[in-house]
């Protein structure tokens, strides 16, 4: 995923080793490759605006068996193209693996061993880690949430809400072990601008989203583990009151934007 890409230094800086799609929202539509290292690089160039439109557009444009998800602030390893099929080796019956990000501050969850993702351990995984069996997405009907993510209504959780989907439909995840890119920790949010009522107010709606029974116990849940985060930038009882209020709003949200959810 990127946005207004005015020239192509961004294929060189990712250190990009296979054939390559670049979802590029900017001022203008149009489709153009370049050649980098004997690596086709094709700009889809579209004025819409979401990291979930960007998302599915590039699947929807893709064509390879296995492709790997990632962001515009990632530089990739040399040889990531063995790594992954190293790990398909390993997981011959993942439809979605989880690879592990460089990072020179971690921050992010780090795999230790090869192990099997479920509905109580996906959402500690983003997007940019993820690679794909793109045939079996397409055959299970699933796509990235435009209601969420970078440049959307919601903030944030596309990425959460599409693992849970990929679980609910049958598919097959997978943890691996293996780093394939390095993220710049430095580059810029497209959605994250400190933890205001906005921020609470759009994990509400993400909650309700993927869990619209119990959302209001997880949001609860999620203040109390994350306390020591948030609490010097605002009091618990704002931030609760925040969730409940986009979380109770959501349903009616949804219905406007015509999508589905998860629910």
């Amino acid at each position: 995923m990127a946005v207004d890409q005015r020239d192509y230094s961004l294929a060189e800086r990712m250190n990009l080793q296979t054939d390559t799609l670049v979802g590029n929202q900017g001022q203008r539509t149009s489709r153009e490759e370049i050649f980098l290292r004997n690596v086709k690089v094709t700009y889809l160039n579209t004025v819409e605006r979401g990291v979930g439109r960007n998302r599915n557009t590039v699947l929807q444009n893709a064509t390879a068996d296995i492709c790997v998800l990632a962001d515009d602030d990632m530089t990739f390893v040399d040889g990531y193209p063995q790594i992954v099929e190293r790990a398909f080796e390993e997981c011959p019956r993942g439809d979605v693996l989880i690879f592990n990000l460089i990072e020179k501050r971690p921050r992010r969850y780090v795999n230790k061993k090869i192990n099997r993702i479920r509905q109580y351990n996906y959402a500690k995984y983003g997007a940019a880690r993820l690679v794909i069996r793109r045939q079996r997405i397409a055959d299970a009907g699933i796509t990235f949430s435009t209601m969420f993510g970078g440049g959307a209504r919601y903030g944030s959780g596309e990425d959460t809400i599409f693992l849970k989907e990929c679980l609910d439909k049958g598919l097959r995840l997978y943890a691996v072990p293996y780093a394939i890119a390095e993220i710049d920790q430095d580059a810029a949010s497209s959605w994250f601008t400190g933890y205001t009522e906005k921020y609470f107010y759009d994990k509400g709606a993400l909650y309700a989203s993927l869990y619209p029974r119990i959302w209001r116990m997880i949001a609860v849940r999620f203040l109390l583990r994350h306390s020591n985060t948030y609490k010097n930038h605002m009091p618990f009882g704002a931030a609760l009151k925040s969730m409940l209020r986009g979380g109770t709003d959501f349903p009616a949200e949804r219905k406007r934007y015509g999508e589905c959810g998860s629910a």
